[in-house]
């Protein structure tokens, strides 16, 4: 296959599998319909850095370990779980904001606190690892140099993707959501509908099997 050809069966795949609605993708977009622009972007960055830490762990062979070890996926799934129901429980208790009054930034999430979040969803999810374990592997070339630093920037190469395909959706969801963080009441039923999707998100990963 030609240097062209990889690239261009590469990319494609990526991004197709960016660009595919997931989990992440779900997580991003209800910060965005709930926040706004830049706590949508910050948890965009922020699971995008969960991301390149299992990226990084591919490359070393850490996450053979996840795939390898029952009790290892077990304990890092249980604990993910746990804090996906978390925030469910976070969302739930949440009385909901209005953009139009004078305080309503108080109860506003502000973009670092969607970054952490971000960040600990990803790191926290053993099927992040098996994915970029099974992936990446399939584009490793025998002549493209040290198999460890291909699996590191196809890597990054999918995270780049990944942050310019979720920006492009949290642009999207921006221009279509002030009407629900104007309202308070819609506010508050999005809060809820926000718990109820992490509560599937942790009941679902407590579920799975390696």
């Amino acid at each position: 296959m030609s240097d062209l050809n990889f690239w261009l069966l590469f990319l494609t795949t990526a991004f197709a599998l960016n660009v595919a609605p997931g989990p992440d993708l779900l997580y991003i977009l209800t910060k965005t319909i709930s926040n706004g622009k830049k706590v949508g972007l910050a948890s965009a960055i922020g699971v995008c850095t969960g991301a390149l830490f299992h990226v990084f762990a591919a490359s070393i062979g850490l996450s053979a370990i996840l795939v390898s070890s029952a009790l290892a996926f077990s304990i890092v799934k249980y604990v993910g779980a746990a804090y996906l129901l978390y925030l469910a429980y976070q969302s739930f208790r949440s009385s909901g904001f209005e953009l139009n009054t004078d305080n309503s930034n108080q109860n506003r999430e502000t973009a670092f606190e969607a970054f952490k979040q971000g960040v600990l969803i990803d790191i926290l999810n053993p099927k992040v690892a098996i994915f970029f374990m099974a992936f990446l592997p399939q584009f490793v070339r025998e002549d493209a140099g040290s198999v460890s630093f291909q699996l590191f920037y196809l890597g990054l190469i999918v995270i780049a993707v990944a942050i310019i395909v979720e920006a492009a959706y949290v642009l999207a969801a921006d221009k279509i959501s002030e009407r629900v963080r104007s309202s308070k009441k819609l506010s508050i039923w999005l809060d809820r509908a926000v718990g109820t999707m992490f509560a599937g998100l942790g009941i679902k990963l407590a579920a799975a099997t390696s």
